[in-house]
């Protein structure tokens, strides 16, 4: 697991290499068998230095959160001495009086990046490919291996907390600017340079923090450019996150208080908020669906075993609007050669501008050169000719939302394209068993639903038609793994679940509008909910005249058995009277000025809409979103349109940013409690409607006293 081999020079390196495990991670195995190691070496009189590095092409990847999976089960006092214990053995690091050197041949996050910080030198192997950083706040955590403490103390306070609490990743280039990485060497030189540093008679064999005279870079906690970084630190934090996550503010806490302390008081204070935010329902829950499930998704558990791996060379994309000209460019970034067809030449031409601007964007910032970006952009050809579709392996329809122009665009394709090839509608809401009666080979033709911006929206919802086989969806998640974006696989109905689930957010908020709810309250109790953007703003962002659309489409398609949600008669009276349908027409429930200042309620709402005397509480409201939301997930587990309630949790955070510190719509629900939750939606139903009822899934799970994580 980890080994040592000390050379005639005296030097020990300590290499990790963790057979049987995927990458090196810190695990009770790991850290139990590189205390035994460093111990050993420590002690030795023989060694003059110690090199840490790794056999593998990461460093240390971080902890194994499947460790931390459980800990609102364990004790305080267990979860406690646990990090102490890891700390005290990074302490014994860098107080063992020998030079210890970081030799970082790759990836290294979190506990592996703590690691380095208590060595007494860091050189890092010259690899853009290389990850350095501590991310655990996207997790709801803390770096509890003593981040918070060395970082600031070698970089300074206002440099370290950017990385703390946004957890971004550096490459060594910039690490090496910021000062916490010493030397950036080829990788072939690493553990030459390591070596020659140790036995220079120059190595450092204890660290500026432990002697007395130190000072931290930059200025102490309450010089006034430290304070004035944790003022406007908690001001940029409370303006993106809305003090949803306590993660960031115990981060802040940490350096604060750590710093006017020796760092051995700091690392307990560390340790302290480190067992707080793993013991809480938030870490809990980020790291069940961002990590565990999120992985599974990306590792395409859920694929069928016996289908060879596709992989692709050639796509088609039909339509080249803002949907299709994403895919052409995402595609093409994944090294797919694009035939992107529209109904005339400019369109297309149109299609791939979208792409020459990204790639300008990128050249422009220097994260890819001229000559990369003219190789993408050759492999879009723009054209309004369906022969190009030859060779296609699959063929991606992104036209309008209407029946009758996707079954016509679905026969011209398949005039062309090879029996084998796969036909996918890229619909949000019409049902792909319907669509698929206008292939001849049903077969073959799968819903893959991106989401606007394609190149920056990670989910694709996979909607299986009642004769999708699953040949074609095993070769359309290898499509999605080559696109690098995370799937959900989900059975048809009318919406699916994603499109289903988010209607329903927007949809509550606008009937609150007809009830008299002031506006602002509306979508400011969202966004200090964790919601990403206010329903009243997404809707105006989305286009009430789709919303609209979709409502007389499914009117049509449903008949009688159609239900008119109390939302519609303002979706109606805004597209038909007023002509206000959103963003893009810079008139929606927003007004948007045309010298580019912040927009603002649109004054008039309250002529058509006057506001209640009596206004509910922030609390009513975030309960009226969210529950909404769990509840019309629960009914889509029930029917089978969900296949797992992972899918529903990771679909619902990456679709359309559902409160991420809930960790998905059922972990909202096991958080609230099953039977606290069914008996909150009884009394929504009530007052509000048959919308808020819970489904008998809900309900038998109450009484039984189950939760979606057992």
């Amino acid at each position: 697991m980890i080994s040592t081999h000390i050379d005639s020079h005296g030097v020990a390196t300590l290499t990790w290499d963790m057979q049987g495990s995927p990458m090196n991670v810190l695990n009770a195995q790991s850290i139990e068998s590189y205390k035994t190691q460093l111990l050993a070496a420590l002690s030795n009189d023989e060694v003059k230095g110690i090199i840490i590095t790794s056999a593998r092409k990461e460093f240390i990847a971080g902890a194994d959160l499947r460790m931390l999976s459980n800990a609102s089960s364990q004790s305080a006092e267990e979860l406690f001495d646990w990090v102490r214990d890891l700390q005290n053995l990074f302490r014994q690091q860098e107080t063992g009086k020998k030079p210890v050197v970081a030799a970082i041949n790759g990836t290294a996050l979190g506990g592996g990046l703590e690691l380095t910080l208590a060595a007494h030198y860091r050189v890092v192997a010259d690899d853009t490919k290389i990850k350095l950083g501590l991310p655990e706040v996207k997790l709801g955590l803390l770096p509890g291996g003593g981040g918070t403490q060395r970082l600031p103390r070698l970089i300074g306070i206002r440099q370290a907390l950017p990385l703390l609490t946004e957890g971004s990743h550096i490459s060594p280039e910039k690490a090496l600017k910021l000062g916490f990485v010493d030397a950036v060497v080829p990788q072939d030189k690493l553990l030459e340079h390591a070596h020659a540093y140790i036995l220079s008679g120059e190595a450092r064999s204890a660290q500026p923090w432990d002697d007395r005279k130190f000072k931290i870079p930059g200025g102490a906690v309450q010089t006034p450019k430290s304070y004035e970084a944790f003022v406007g630190g908690a001001a940029m934090l409370q303006r993106a996150t809305w003090g949803v996550y306590p993660a960031p503010k115990a981060i802040m806490a940490c350096v604060y208080h750590g710093l006017q302390m020796p760092i051995d008081q700091g690392l307990k204070y560390e340790a302290r908020e480190f067992v707080t935010l793993a013991r809480g329902d938030v870490a809990q829950n980020m790291i069940r669906s961002l990590f565990f499930a999120l992985n599974d998704a990306n590792k395409l558990k859920t694929r069928p075993k016996d289908v060879p791996t596709q992989r692709y060379t050639k796509v088609g994309v039909l339509g080249a609007g803002m949907m299709g000209a994403g895919l052409a460019y995402s595609l093409a970034m994944s090294g797919i050669e694009v035939s992107l067809i529209d109904t005339s030449q400019e369109s297309a031409e149109r299609g791939k501008g979208y792409s020459e601007k990204l790639i300008a964007k990128r050249v422009k910032r220097g994260k890819m050169t001229e000559e990369a970006g003219a190789q993408i952009l050759a492999k879009i050809t723009p054209t309004t000719d369906f022969a190009a579709l030859e060779g296609a392996e699959l063929v991606i329809e992104a036209v309008f939302e209407d029946r009758g122009i996707k079954a016509e665009v679905t026969q011209m394709a398949e005039q062309v394209i090879d029996s084998k090839a796969i036909f996918a509608s890229n619909t949000s809401t019409l049902p792909i068993t319907g669509l698929a009666k206008a292939s001849s080979r049903p077969e073959n033709f799968i819903g893959l639903h991106f989401f606007s911006p394609v190149d920056k929206m990670p989910l694709v919802e996979v909607i299986l038609g009642e004769q999708t086989s699953e040949e074609t969806l095993a070769r359309s998640l290898d499509l999605i793994k080559q696109m690098r974006k995370t799937p959900i696989v989900v059975n048809d109905s009318r919406g699916f679940f994603t499109s289903r689930v988010f209607a329903t957010y927007v949809q509550e908020g606008l009937a609150m509008v007809t009830e008299g709810i002031n506006p602002v309250l509306i979508d400011r109790a969202a966004r200090m909910a964790g919601m990403p953007v206010g329903p009243l703003a997404l809707a105006d962002e989305v286009s009430l005249e789709l919303m609209h659309r979709i409502a007389t489409q499914t009117r049509a398609d449903l008949g009688e058995d159609a239900t008119e949600h109390p939302s519609a008669p303002l979706v109606k009276l805004f597209v038909e009277e007023l002509k206000r349908t959103g963003k893009k027409v810079k008139a929606g429930l927003y007004e948007y000025p045309e010298d580019g200042s912040q927009k603002r309620i649109w004054p008039e709402l309250s002529t058509h809409f006057p506001l209640a005397e009596q206004q509910p509480s922030v609390e009513d409201v975030q309960q009226r979103l969210l529950h909404i939301q769990g509840v019309e997930s629960a009914r889509c587990l029930e029917e089978g349109v969900l296949r797992a309630s992972e899918d529903g949790d990771v679909g619902s955070i990456l679709g359309w940013g559902f409160a991420p510190q809930h960790g998905g719509v059922f972990s909202y629900i096991d958080t609230v409690g099953v039977n606290a939750f069914c008996t909150q939606c009884q009394e929504l139903a009530a007052k509000y409607g048959e919308r808020f009822a819970p489904p008998s899934l809900l309900t038998d799970m109450a009484k039984e006293e189950r939760t979606f994580r057992a």
